[in-house]
């Protein structure tokens, strides 16, 4: 099912004053797809998730799911499953009841499923069929998160990724058209947060359902979903596929924020078609007006070579750092600014060597003083 945001906008009243969450935000997703709202804390992407479940009322704007407005529909009616960051299990439940509570206890579920076992009210339902109907469903959602041999658990005799299973089969035994899923992994330690991603991205391409992932970690958003949306202070950024986003930032805040090592950023000034960080040339035949800018590369896009080969470009390694199998290499340009570029683990530089520095083709960013990006080349 496709999601639509149409011109939405969400405020709060606060005790401050009126806060705005969300605003005007106009965003389609693609009907099954996994797309990951991204970005830092308050910057409205709970909020957003909150609104497509009916949970936030919305202050201005429509969401359609589909072609049907369901702006005004109650959570209940929207078909959607959640799965909250603390996964809100019952503990005195064994997993098989978590699973089959929203079943047999939302008077709207009940209703939904007693229509469809009774062919719209065509034959009777005997209390038999219904609950060897939720059992079926039950043991259904089971093997598809696989957690079939736990139901008779209890959550807490369950590790912290089973659980997380539980709370998603919780949510799909709805059967509902779209799912969302507000930071799921956030209390699961690394190893554990890598798989149980892994297991997400599997249950979501099994179901095809069309699912909305919250994070405040761009790790997990680059490599979980289909599409990304980057927020900030309330306000859409850039919205497109992870990769596509990383490589082409639709602006400064983009840039700094993707990158597990951060983009290097200089002050520049462009003269003539011609940018310079100080004395230093980077880059002719730039169609930009003179003035000043910031420049980003990449630290992946910047090639270590012989000093001779760099044409004019230099640096001085400082720091090596290693991690896995590769070197991050901190070095300072003749002009003192500071930079990063990668190498594989076994190079031979070290502190205090003069290396040459090769930019790759179309890895220099130019951001105006704004920040919006005005030259990728």
């Amino acid at each position: 099912m496709q999601v639509r945001f149409d011109a939405v906008t969400k405020q709060f009243q606060t005790k401050k004053g009126c806060i705005t969450a969300v605003d005007h935000l106009s965003l389609t997703i693609g009907s099954g797809k996994l797309i990951g709202f991204l970005g830092p804390s308050g910057c409205g992407k709970t909020t957003s998730l909150f609104m497509i479940s009916g949970i936030h009322p919305l202050t201005e704007g429509r969401i359609l799911f589909d072609e049907t407005d369901v702006t005004a529909l109650s959570p209940e009616k929207r078909g959607v499953g959640m799965v909250f960051q603390n996964y809100a299990l019952y503990p005195h439940l064994s997993v098989r009841e978590n699973i089959e509570f929203p079943l047999v206890n939302s008077r709207e579920m009940k209703k939904r499923l007693m229509e469809e076992l009774s062919d719209g009210g065509k034959r009777s339902v005997s209390r038999k069929r219904f609950k060897d109907s939720v059992a079926e469903r039950v043991h259904e959602v089971a093997r598809l998160v696989e957690i079939s041999e736990y139901l008779d658990r209890k959550p807490s005799e369950l590790s912290g990724g089973q659980q997380q299973r539980v709370a998603i089969a919780r949510a799909i035994v709805k059967r509902p058209s779209i799912l969302l899923l507000d930071e799921p992994l956030s209390n699961l330690d690394a190893r554990l947060r890598v798989q149980t991603r892994e297991e997400i991205r599997s249950i979501q391409r099994r179901t095809g359902i069309t699912t909305v992932f919250v994070t405040h970690d761009q790790e997990e958003a680059l490599n979980l979903c289909d599409e990304i949306a980057i927020m900030k202070n309330g306000v859409l950024q850039q919205y497109g596929a992870p990769q596509d986003v990383y490589d082409n930032p639709a602006n400064l805040f983009v840039a700094e924020f993707l990158g597990g090592t951060k983009i290097n950023l200089f002050e520049a000034r462009a003269e003539a078609g011609i940018v310079f960080i100080g004395d230093l040339k980077i880059r002719g035949d730039i169609p930009v007006a003179d003035g000043r800018v910031t420049l980003g590369i990449r630290p992946e896009n910047l090639l270590s070579c012989a000093p001779e080969d760099g044409g004019g470009l230099t640096a001085r390694v400082e720091r090596l750092i290693r991690l896995g199998g590769v070197t991050t290499v901190e070095a300072v340009l003749p002009g003192g600014e500071s930079l990063r570029l990668m190498k594989e683990n076994g190079s031979t530089l070290k502190p205090g060597d003069t290396i040459g520095l090769k930019i790759l083709p179309g890895a220099v960013c130019l951001f105006a003083e704004g920040g919006e990006k005005i030259w990728q080349g």
